[in-house]
């Protein structure tokens, strides 16, 4: 990866959100990231509305058959590189869906994932722990 993008990810992170065939538990979580509460604009981080604008992609939920085609496409249209991050139990191993027929398998399974945050729905905290330990992974390499 070069210089500059590691320096432009570990200064302003912009994530692109992903709900693929969730139970928006996890997504309820995501956007009180964004409230005055938790408020992390103070990092950098901003939500934005186009993946080709994007530096990491969130991923909730469970990756149904029927979704495969776009996320694969969705990550094709991202610039490269992009970090992946698996929000939730579903994202990261299908959790209780994962042995229903409509299951294709988690995210890693479909595109790379650089990090996970499991949790039924994960915390805002743990969401933030996440984004600054890949952050932190991307300046020591």
């Amino acid at each position: 990866m070069a210089n500059w993008k590691i320096n432009m990810l570990t200064r302003s992170p912009w994530v692109f959100h992903l709900a693929a065939a969730s139970c928006n538990n996890c997504d309820i979580e995501i956007l009180d990231l964004l409230t005055p509460r938790h408020d992390v604009e103070r990092f950098g981080i901003v939500l934005v509305g186009s993946i080709k604008h994007a530096d990491v992609l969130l991923v909730t939920g469970c990756v149904n058959r029927k979704n495969v085609a776009r996320i694969k496409r969705l990550y094709d249209e991202a610039p490269k590189p992009i970090l992946v991050v698996a929000i939730g139990a579903c994202a990261c191993s299908g959790n209780m869906f994962r042995t229903g027929y409509q299951f294709a398998g988690p995210f890693d399974k479909i595109i790379p994932v650089h990090a996970y945050v499991p949790g039924c729905p994960p915390k805002p905290e743990a969401m933030i722990d996440g984004v600054v330990k890949l952050i932190t992974k991307l300046k020591n390499k």
